[in-house]
C-alpha cells in the first residue's frame, strides 16, 4: 500500500499537565518534523504557554519545527449556530493547509509527520478530527489519534467519585443541551462540557448534586462539590473571578440527581 504524503498525528495531551502525557504521545512527538501551535489572542497566551512547555519537555528542535499560528475565529453572534461552526472550521482547515504545504516545501520532507496538540483527547466533544476530515479531499493525508485523558477523567480523579452509580446511566452533554433541552430523562449522571454560561443555573436545584472543576491538573486548579442548591451561586462567583484574573477558563462538571423513588 502506497504510503501517504502526509501523516497528521492528533495528539491528546490531557488537561495541559506535562504528566498527562501517554507514553504513545511521547513517542508520537519525537516523532513529528512538524507541529502546529494554534495562537488564540493574548487573552488565552497560557493555553499557548502550555503548549510550549509540553514541547520543550519532550521534542528537539534541532529535528522538529514548531510552527505557530493564529486561530481563525468564530462568529459567536452568527444566528445559524451550525452554519457558523462549519465556516470556521473550514477556516480552520485552510490555515493548516498552507501551513503545512509551506513546510513541505521549506523542509523538503516528502512523507511527512505533522502532529497538532488536542486538549484533553481528540474523540470527546473536539472538532479537530472534522477539520482534518476536511483537508483529505485536498491532500494525501492519513490522519492517526493519540488518545489522551479526558477532562471527565480528571475531574472525577480531583473529586475521588466514580462517575456512575451502580447500575445507572451517564449521559455526556454540553451546556447549550441542557439549557435549551432540560435533564434528559434517560440519565441520572450527567457530564456537562463546553458550557461557558454557566447552564447549572437553569436546573431545578432540589435533589442535584455537583461536582465542578477548572483548569484541572495545573497549578490554579479549582474544584468545589456539594448540593447544588449550596453551591450554584459559589461557582458562579469563582468562575467569573478566574476567567477575569486569568483571561481564559476551561471547566467541566457532574450534575447527580438523588435515586428517584420507586
Amino acid at each position: 500500500m502506497k504510503r501517504p504524503s502526509i501523516e497528521l498525528d492528533l495528539i491528546g495531551i490531557g488537561t495541559g499537565n506535562p504528566q498527562h502525557l501517554t507514553l504513545e504521545a511521547v513517542k508520537a512527538l519525537k516523532g513529528a518534523g512538524l507541529v502546529l501551535v494554534p495562537l488564540k489572542g493574548d487573552a488565552k497566551g497560557d493555553l499557548a504557554k502550555v503548549r510550549r512547555a509540553i514541547l520543550g519537555e519532550h521534542v528537539d528542535s534541532a529535528q522538529t519545527e514548531i510552527v505557530e499560528f493564529k486561530m481563525p475565529v468564530r462568529d459567536a453572534a452568527d444566528p445559524d449556530y451550525r452554519a457558523g461552526v462549519e465556516r470556521w472550521h473550514e477556516a480552520i482547515a485552510a490555515v493548516w493547509k498552507r501551513e503545512i504545504e509551506a513546510w513541505c516545501t521549506r523542509a523538503s520532507q516528502i512523507p511527512a509527520r505533522v502532529a497538532l496538540l488536542v486538549w484533553g483527547d481528540p474523540s470527546l466533544y473536539d472538532s479537530t478530527l472534522r477539520i482534518a476530515e476536511r483537508l483529505r479531499a485536498a491532500m494525501d493525508l492519513q490522519v492517526r489519534v493519540i488518545p489522551g485523558l479526558t477532562s471527565i477523567q480528571v475531574l472525577t480523579a480531583a473529586h475521588a467519585i466514580p462517575l456512575n452509580e451502580i447500575g445507572e446511566s451517564v449521559l455526556i452533554t454540553t451546556g447549550r443541551q441542557l439549557r435549551e433541552g432540560g435533564w434528559p430523562e434517560c440519565a441520572d449522571t450527567l457530564v456537562v462540557m463546553l458550557d461557558g454560561e454557566t447552564s447549572f443555573v437553569h436546573v431545578l436545584p432540589d435533589g442535584i448534586s455537583i461536582w465542578w472543576g477548572a483548569y484541572l491538573g495545573l497549578e490554579q486548579e479549582l474544584i468545589i462539590a456539594g448540593p447544588l442548591a449550596d453551591c450554584s451561586a459559589r461557582i458562579v462567583e469563582t468562575r467569573a473571578k478566574a476567567r477575569s484574573a486569568h483571561g481564559w477558563i476551561m471547566d467541566v462538571y457532574v450534575l447527580r440527581r438523588s435515586p428517584r423513588e420507586a
